[in-house]
């Protein structure tokens, strides 16, 4: 048995050597749900069989000499809007009760080709969308874990899980990794295919990773991702073919220093976080001197004005179309705010929803041209600390790059004085995923946070 979860780079080299089992990954993550679920209610289901059977499998491949792939012994979730053959997709609503997946969604026959073991589903706020859920922060119980993919960002920071799958349309990855303390990307918009993936607002909708560290999240990315660097390509397009990169180059991403002033921040977000945020940030930048300074900004561009009205109405109108009939249907099946959210859309003329979207590709292309010198954005990836239960957060800091389909990343950075975590995000240009973690990674080190939920030393 382990005391401590390694990294997933150290734990592959560990199982390469036959230091550790993935029997042993798998019982110490099953261990941690079986200690705190009933208090964080991160879980809709755990296959504690299959995985111990799947791990088994994997323990007597290696013992016969047998190469496994990247992710082999790394217990992950995958949030419940995410199709897992032979479980029900339900979610977070009464409405797919009777759901049952018939085939894994591409993302996650990617991480099971990859050796991934699929412990279970993880929590969604309802239809993905911005209605609290069950789920818990374990830096503190009374707070909200964020929204929407709640469960995957608990999860991972309490060690029931080495990583999870999350979604964002406007900050449902960014924010609750954010709030629970750990680390997630938000991929360019197309680079993770969404087929077997409920949508929410398919101009929108995203699909990444979530971990306790970057090299974490670079080794999920290496997996799910379609890596074609330096292609450029529209927010608009379809998936590209999935071409993973070295298998193992996850291993080897700290090696590599970014170029010196590579970030830079825009005063709208400083502004805009609570003194306490703002203060930490700054703490933050100060330990990244060779890559920041006062005056290297970016100048968010005029359509940056009209982003948080025109990503709403691209939502709702979304959220509309899929949800249309059952709406209709079953109105009291829905919870308050995904309700709003649809009857907002059904509201919405086709005229403004396609004036939303000339908006959204003239941002997504002032994005592109205000990160075209090199830099990479930095800024708070949230307004505030996580909040009361009874919300998700605010996503004003996170739905603009949702909205422009660009790639941002979120570390924690430090803790306020209510001792709850606060995240830097990054963003940069589109494709750009393997310079964006590259650079996460870098800040990371000097950030050199290493704080973990309170909930663990209970």
């Amino acid at each position: 048995m382990i005391s401590s979860l390694p990294t997933i780079a150290k734990a592959a080299e560990q199982i390469r050597a036959g230091e550790i089992s993935p029997v042993d990954l798998v019982e110490f993550c099953l261990s941690r749900i079986e200690q705190y679920e009933d208090r964080i209610h991160a879980w809709v289901l755990v296959d504690a069989d299959g995985a111990r059977e799947e791990a088994t499998r994997q323990a007597d491949m290696l013992e016969l000499g047998f190469e496994l792939g990247p992710l082999a012994g790394i217990p992950i979730g995958i949030k419940d809007i995410i199709d897992v053959a032979g479980w029900p997709t339900k979610a977070g609503s009464p409405l797919r009760e009777g759901h049952l997946a018939k085939i894994d969604a591409p993302l996650v026959r990617y991480l099971r080709d990859a050796g991934a073991i699929i412990l279970g589903k993880t929590v969604t706020t309802q239809f993905a969308s911005f209605d609290p859920p069950p789920t818990r922060n374990p830096w503190n119980l009374d707070r909200t874990p964020g929204g929407s993919s709640s469960g995957s960002a608990a999860a991972v920071a309490l060690g029931m899980c080495m990583a999870a799958i999350g979604s964002q349309t406007g900050g449902s990855i960014i924010r609750p990794a954010s709030y629970c303390g750990v680390a997630g990307l938000k991929p360019t918009f197309g680079r993770v295919s969404l087929d077997g993936v409920v949508p929410l607002s398919e101009q929108l909708d995203h699909a990444g990773p979530i971990a306790r560290c970057v090299n974490d999240l670079t080794a999920m990315f290496s997996a799910i991702g379609n890596f074609i660097e330096g292609l450029h390509a529209s927010p608009t397009l379809d998936a590209f073919d999935h071409q993973p990169i070295d298998p193992f180059g996850f291993e080897k991403l700290e090696s590599a220093p970014p170029p010196r002033r590579f970030l830079a921040i825009e005063s709208y977000f400083m502004e805009q976080a609570t003194p306490e945020v703002r203060s930490i940030t700054r703490l933050a930048l100060a330990k990244l001197q060779d890559a920041w300074s006062e005056g290297q900004v970016f100048g968010l561009p005029t359509s940056f004005d009209e982003v948080h009205v025109q990503h709403y109405r691209v939502m709702a109108y979304g959220a509309a179309e899929y949800h249309r009939q059952n709406h209709a249907a079953n109105k009291t099946a829905y919870a308050p705010n995904i309700a709003k959210l649809i009857e907002d859309g059904l509201a919405t003329t086709r005229e403004a929803y396609l004036a939303a979207l000339n908006h959204q590709q003239q941002f997504q292309a002032d994005v592109e041209t205000m990160l075209s010198g090199g830099s990479i954005a930095v800024m708070p990836s949230t307004s505030t600390t996580a909040p009361s239960r009874e919300t998700t957060g605010d996503p004003k800091f996170n739905s603009p790059w949702s909205y422009s389909g660009h790639p941002s990343i979120t570390i924690p950075c430090g803790l306020a004085t209510d001792g709850m975590p606060c995240g830097l995000q990054l963003v940069a240009p589109h494709n750009s995923e393997a310079r964006l973690l590259q650079a996460a990674a870098w800040c990371e080190e000097r950030i050199g946070f290493e704080l973990r939920p309170s909930l663990l030393d209970d």
